[in-house]
């Protein structure tokens, strides 16, 4: 079947004339500055002119927002709703916790552009509990008490939350970045390899927390606690917009390696993973005495992990997609 023409009225030819949507850079000023903004335009395929076509004003005037935002690092819309929700506060009394005017959360939310300063602080307050901690204790007589307690609780419960390695935490937030959906499950088994991978080829360890040999398969029992509620769904809760910009913290050799993953083995599903990590030593080995659907707490030896990885690295190479695609493989043909 044929793909039906896009047509609508031009102005110009005075008829409905077929049109084709393209990208085009625009300069506009804001606040004395020149920028520079990606458009959605309708072209007329006859005349050759723009054509006013119902809906791309509004997405043009939401992107230029996005784009401007984005450009000066001003927070985001969305940004600032996470912050509402993480730290269960109101409009106003977030405002008066940040220090700001009652009515300006509301401001901001209706579109209003906040300044650089003020956006900073939100942005702070999003990526630290101990930041807002700050804070709402030094608001606390402006905020009142009910609020001040329901934020005070959200502060104590997130830094509990978060109460992993900074390079797990910034290995986590640059698997979510790459990756657009991720279950709990595939989580631990992509930094399983992470790890093991990384202890190879740089001889030591990625991140300290341990790994154990659960029932099904590798994992590590902070990350598990932070993200059980997801089951076997894929993670998505505003609380992780904590993670936002900590993978910036990671070294080019540590990406590499998160890369190679995410590239290999980040391409199957949880369970397939699971089936993968029974069939290799460390796991096994860490099991041994243990039923199949026996829970068990034991600890995989970071030295197992590695004389493993190690050994396969000499069979397939493990500093490559190549190699590590064809070790995948070698588990569906056994």
């Amino acid at each position: 079947m044929s793909k039906k023409a896009r047509q609508d009225f031009c102005t110009e030819c005075r008829k409905n004339t077929e049109y084709e949507i393209i990208k085009q850079v625009k300069q506009e000023i804001i606040r004395d500055r020149k920028y520079e903004f990606i458009f959605t335009t309708a072209i007329c395929k006859e005349c050759g002119e723009e054509m006013d076509i119902s809906g791309l004003t509004d997405l043009n005037i939401a992107e230029m927002d996005r784009q401007y935002r984005e450009a000066e690092q001003i927070i985001s819309i969305e940004d600032i709703e996470k912050l509402m929700d993480i730290y269960h506060m109101g409009k106003a009394p977030l405002s008066l916790a940040l220090g700001f005017g009652e009515v300006t959360i509301s401001r901001y939310l209706d579109g209003q552009m906040p300044s650089k300063n003020y956006s900073d602080i939100m942005k702070n307050a999003l990526a630290s509990p101990e930041y807002m901690e700050k804070l709402l204790k030094q608001n606390r007589e402006r905020v009142g008490k009910t609020a001040y307690k329901k934020a005070m609780k959200a502060v104590g419960e997130l830094k509990e939350l978060f109460e992993i390695s900074d390079k797990m935490l910034v290995s986590i937030a640059y698997i979510f970045e790459q990756m657009q959906e991720v279950t709990p499950l595939v989580l631990q088994k992509m930094l399983y390899y992470v790890q093991g991978i990384y202890m190879v080829l740089f001889d030591m360890p990625l991140f300290s927390e341990k790994c154990y040999a659960w029932q099904h398969g590798p994992v590590y029992e902070k990350v598990y606690f932070l993200f059980k509620d997801f089951k076997y769904n894929p993670i998505d809760d505003n609380r992780f917009a904590l993670f936002n910009g900590k993978s910036e913290k990671l070294a080019e050799n540590e990406k590499m390696v998160i890369d190679l993953v995410i590239k290999t083995f980040g391409r199957y599903s949880g369970k397939v993973l699971e089936s993968i990590t029974h069939n290799e030593r460390p796991w096994r080995d860490a099991r041994k005495g243990y039923d199949c659907t026996e829970p068990s707490r034991v600890l995989i030896e970071e030295e197992d992990m590695k004389s493993y990885f190690k050994e396969i690295s000499g069979r397939y190479g493990i500093d490559s997609v190549e190699g590590l695609n064809g070790y995948i493989k070698s588990h569906f043909c056994s």
